[in-house]
């Protein structure tokens, strides 16, 4: 499986508005400079992060996007999801239904192992993902580098 870059995009994007002034609203161009990103393209993931509740966009001259909530009650999983969609990563087509011993009486998805095995390791993608939250991330950087949040703010200042 592979996950598009927003996925990328959208995750260092959040961390970013985790780390700015409280309440401030961060334009997507100071966001999309941040990285040298496109800014066409990351406001696209940042809309599918707001239609998924995850930021909220702010009209007017001081406008841009903020979380729509606290870090530690937004997992990884509820980012790849807004930008990647809720669908399955594998899609049993039942091929074994055509098969020499196949039947039209058996759900396939339940009985084959290729597809209990693919299922399997999906769900514990997904259990790792909806166990880490951006404050689980947040914590983690700034144990390696304690000075990102002031760094972050400054380069939006900046910006």
């Amino acid at each position: 499986m592979q996950m598009g870059e927003g996925v990328e995009w959208a995750l260092h994007s959040c961390l970013n508005l985790a780390w700015a002034e409280p309440g401030e609203a961060v334009p997507a161009a100071k966001l999309a400079a941040f990285y040298d990103l496109p800014a066409a393209y990351l406001n696209k993931q940042l809309q599918a992060l707001a239609r998924a509740g995850i930021v909220t966009s702010v009209s007017g001259p001081r406008g841009g996007f903020r979380l729509a909530r606290p870090p530690g009650e937004i997992t990884v999983l509820d980012v790849v999801t807004a930008i990647e969609g809720p669908q399955e990563a594998f899609r049993c087509q039942e091929i074994l239904r055509r098969g020499p011993d196949g039947s039209e009486s058996v759900d396939y998805r339940k009985v084959c192992v290729v597809s209990q095995t693919m299922r399997g390791a999906e769900l514990a993608w997904r259990k790792e993902l909806a166990g880490r939250t951006l404050a689980d991330l947040q914590a983690q950087v700034e144990g390696r580098l304690p000075h990102t949040p002031a760094a972050t703010r400054q380069r939006f200042r900046e910006l």
